[in-house]
């Protein structure tokens, strides 16, 4: 038979040596690489940097204050502060901020001509910016002329004529596709959009895109996407929409993707009903880049721009035109490891010609329906000086 042998183990002899080095340990030097990793000493910060302190609510509620704090708090309030900063720059600068030299023309050096010039703003803004309230605030900017060229999608123009014949309603990003499609019903983010809405839309513009092709015909007159937009401006006469002040103040918007959304739609039904429209795309994009390249320096150029897309590019490749845009701020949640333009940063523009070298730029990570009421009331609300 086989034993299984278990092989014994002596007892461990514990000596008095070894219990006094266990309780009364010897000192030892720490070694120095140790210590030169994590006592690195710092260089000195220079002076008038900013420390992180954020809003204290203790005491009477300020808004004002908690505003304010943004720029201190870090991260991206931090980079809020920075863009609202960036757009105070833009709206207050003037002419007469630049020095006066021997080769303007005579006109420029009169004090008061300079104290009136101010910096051109452009604003570009997708579609989903007008479905949602911040359609509120891009009307209180037009309203007021507070910006001097609009740039958008498709559907960042027919969604405030639509808003003027129907409502949109809130609903929640979990609806199901299929359930909303047998109901009628169209979903943007967590809004809903009723069908009913686009087919009003239809009736409405019908009658003008068959006034607009008589006007071609008899009358000569050749539309662009910025034209088409101020005659629908006009023709809704309605002062909750973007593009009615818009068109009475005198501000071109600017859509060069005008066919891709319902005015497309419509576009496409008219084509069988009553061909012939011409819609001239090469007309808007010299104007478009005419509004940037005609700011001669030592004028300047400044660009909001909510989302990315064709609004966002659309903007800074017409600052090209003029070696670019002298201030800029954007507002997005895209990310750049993909090389997408809407992910882009700032940086990526200026290696383009789209936004100076010597200019201070700013890109803020995050949704524009948040991040953009607190811009304004900041900025435009609270800075801009009304237009003598």
């Amino acid at each position: 038979s086989l034993r299984r042998h278990r092989r014994r183990r002596r007892p461990r002899v514990v000596t008095t040596t070894m219990v006094a080095t266990t309780l009364n340990p010897q000192p030892e030097a720490v070694p120095d690489s140790a210590l030169d990793a994590v006592l690195l000493k710092s260089v000195e910060m220079p002076a008038g940097t900013k420390t992180v302190r954020g809003y204290d609510f203790e005491g009477a509620l300020d808004l004002q204050a908690m505003l304010d704090a943004m720029l201190t708090t870090g991260y991206q309030a931090t980079s809020l502060g920075q863009g609202v900063d960036e757009v105070n720059k833009m709206l207050a600068w003037r002419l007469s901020d630049e020095p006066v030299t021997e080769e303007i023309d005579e006109e420029e050096k009169d004090p008061a001509y300079r104290a009136s010039v101010r910096c051109k703003v452009f604003l570009g803004f997708t579609s989903n910016l007008i479905s949602s309230g911040v359609r509120e605030q891009l009307r209180f900017l037009v309203k007021n002329k507070m910006i001097d060229v609009l740039c958008t999608t498709a559907g960042g123009v027919e969604e405030d004529f639509i808003k003027c014949m129907a409502p949109t309603y809130l609903g929640d990003f979990h609806l199901k596709g299929a359930k909303l499609r047998a109901q009628g019903l169209n979903r943007i983010g967590n809004l809903l959009v009723p069908n009913d809405n686009y087919c009003k839309f239809e009736d409405w513009i019908m009658p003008i895109l068959d006034a607009m092709k008589e006007e071609q015909d008899t009358a000569g007159v050749r539309w662009t996407p910025s034209k088409m937009i101020h005659r629908l401006g006009l023709e809704i006469n309605d002062e909750s929409s973007v593009y009615y002040w818009a068109a009475k103040m005198g501000i071109p918007v600017y859509c060069p993707a005008l066919t891709d959304g319902s005015i497309g739609d419509m576009l496409y039904f008219h084509s069988f009903k009553n061909p012939g429209l011409i819609v001239d795309l090469v007309a808007d994009i010299r104007a478009m880049n005419d509004e940037a390249r005609l700011v001669a320096r030592p004028k300047k150029t400044g660009m909001v721009v909510l989302g990315g897309g064709v609004a966002k590019h659309h903007i800074n490749n017409a600052n090209l035109m003029r070696n670019g845009a002298d201030f800029a701020v954007y507002i997005n949640t895209a990310q750049e490891f993909d090389g997408s333009d809407s992910g882009a940063r700032p940086d990526e523009a200026v290696s383009w010609g789209k936004i100076r070298p010597e200019a201070n730029p700013v890109k803020v990570y995050g949704d524009a329906t948040i991040l953009f009421p607190l811009l304004v009331a900041q900025t435009f609300k609270r800075t801009f000086e009304p237009r003598t």
